[in-house]
């Protein structure tokens, strides 16, 4: 059961690091530091979008209109910082 607690944290740990990769290339693409017209950074983009805008959509289901400010990544983080909170307070019922 122990093997299965750490899978599920290297999970959340996985998903925690392209949520922040998706944030700041976001914020590199929009400050135009990274373009888009440049093969790799497009396909990482395109790649972390694909990703995570299902989890996004999701979350932008319950959040209101924040007129061009998008809190779903911060939603989505805050989810995956809490829910490895609960799993590691719990870790008894893994040993």
């Amino acid at each position: 059961m122990q093997s299965l607690f750490q899978i599920v944290m290297l999970i959340l740990d996985i998903v925690w690091f392209l949520i922040i990769a998706h944030v700041i290339m976001s914020w590199l693409i929009n400050f135009q530091v990274l373009n888009l017209r440049q093969q790799l950074v497009a396909q990482i983009w395109y790649g972390l979008n694909r990703l995570l805008e299902p989890a996004y959509a999701q979350i932008r289901r319950f959040l209101p209109p924040m007129s061009g400010i998008d809190l779903a990544p911060l939603v989505a983080l805050v989810a995956v910082y809490a829910l490895r909170i609960i799993l590691i307070n719990n870790s008894a019922a893994f040993y």
